[in-house]
């Protein structure tokens, strides 16, 4: 018996070159969508990172002004000196910006607290007279702590830029022996 035949079974050409097509079209969208995710996450890490040494700054700038030795403190636009107690004595820190770098000197020691910063200004609050630029403004606070100090740092460099304030109150400061209290 005489079979009839069977066409062959397969793709044509043209159908395997539109399988083809699309096949490539579809992964290229997939690398493209890939590729944004990638990019977007190393963005927030570096935002993330940034955003913690930031935090880590402001901390040990507070932490330094919250044990600020009975001592004078001195200070200008661009930099801050005190005494800090530590281990029942006191040590003196002080801040500066050397280059790009917001640094912070303990005993002669010096550490980063912060880098890619354009600019560190620090100004100290006190009644009546509000924001100064420098500590003291006259003679007569030449042993007076103001109420509170400040500290603006711009940022620069990669992840977070702008302009990070931060006001530290300063605590109450006892009054020498035989000292009275000036009424405000």
């Amino acid at each position: 018996m005489n079979c009839p035949e069977e066409p062959d079974a397969g793709f044509t050409l043209i159908e395997v070159i539109v399988a083809l097509a699309l096949f490539a079209i579809i992964a290229l969208a997939g690398v493209a969508l890939v590729d944004t995710v990638l990019g977007a996450q190393a963005r927030t890490a570096g935002r993330l990172d940034r955003l913690g040494d930031l935090q880590r700054a402001m901390v040990v700038v507070a932490r330094d002004f919250t044990g600020i030795a009975d001592a004078p403190l001195a200070g200008s636009a661009t930099g801050v000196g005190f005494d800090r107690h530590v281990d029942g004595g006191a040590i003196g820190i002080s801040y500066r910006l050397a280059g790009d770098v917001f640094e912070r000197i303990d005993g002669g020691r010096t550490q980063v607290v912060l880098d890619h910063v354009a600019a560190v200004r620090w100004q100290y609050y006190t009644l009546p007279g509000g924001w100064q630029e420098r500590w003291p403004a006259s003679d007569a606070q030449a042993r007076a702590w103001p109420l509170a100090v400040a500290v603006e740092v711009d940022l620069a460099g990669p992840g977070l830029s702008g302009t990070l304030r931060r006001v530290i109150d300063l605590p109450v400061r006892p009054l020498p022996p035989g000292a009275v209290a000036a009424q405000p």
